[in-house]
Parts: structure tokens; C-alpha cells; sequence
């Protein structure tokens, strides 16, 4: 019959599940900050073509609003520091929890060898 595993075995193994799971929403949540920070950056490109004169427009809710091209640019520059800082904290977070499940996964192997030594 097969032997359960240890309690402190149980609770590292749901541990890994918990990050592991943290990480892929960390990852899905990154990818959108990513999508997000490209469209910001290609109106950037777009905004440099255009001469200071020409009518923009924002999207306000269901409203189109003009603005100038000064203040569009002022607002994408501004909204792409915060999602260059955004994702450079996710990639932080990100890394640490690679670390965390690094080190759990080195912990469970561990226990492996040793109960599969003992069964020997």
C-alpha cells in the first residue's frame, strides 16, 4: 500500500500550487500591462508624424474629446512611465516567485530521493 507523505511534505506541495498559481496570474497580468505599453508607444510614434495643428481626439468613456498634441503626449508619456514601472514590479515579483518555487521544487526532490532510497 502506497505510504502518505509527511504533513510538512503535504503543506510544501500545496505551497508550490499556491505560487505556481500566483505566477500565472502574474503572468497573464504582465502580458496585458505589455499589449497596453506597445499601443501606447505605436500613438507616440503616430503622435510624431502629426503636425501641432492637426485635431486629436481622446476617448473619454463613451465620448470623443479633443485634446491638443501636447496634452496627448503628455498623457501616453505619462501613462507609459507607469506601465514601464508597473511591469518593472512585476518582473521583480515575478522573479522572487520563480526563486520560491525553485527552492520548494529543490525541497520535494530531496524528499523523493530520500523516501525512494528508504523503499530501496
Amino acid at each position: 500500500m502506497a505510504e502518505r507523505l509527511p504533513p510538512e511534505v503535504q503543506q510544501q506541495a500545496i505551497k508550490y500550487q499556491q505560487i505556481q498559481a500566483q505566477l500565472n496570474q502574474l503572468i497573464a497580468e504582465k502580458s496585458v500591462l505589455e499589449q497596453e505599453l506597445r499601443e501606447v508607444e505605436r500613438a507616440l510614434e503616430v503622435l510624431k508624424n502629426v503636425s501641432d495643428n492637426t485635431d486629436i481626439y481622446k476617448l473619454a468613456g463613451h465620448l470623443l474629446i479633443r485634446v491638443t498634441k501636447e496634452n496627448a503626449e503628455k498623457e501616453l508619456n505619462e501613462r507609459k512611465e507607469l506601465l514601464e514601472l508597473r511591469i518593472k514590479t512585476l518582473n521583480r515579483q515575478e522573479s522572487l516567485l520563480r526563486q520560491q518555487l525553485s527552492e520548494i521544487q529543490t525541497k520535494l526532490s530531496q524528499y523523493m530521493s530520500s523516501s525512494y532510497k528508504k523503499t530501496l
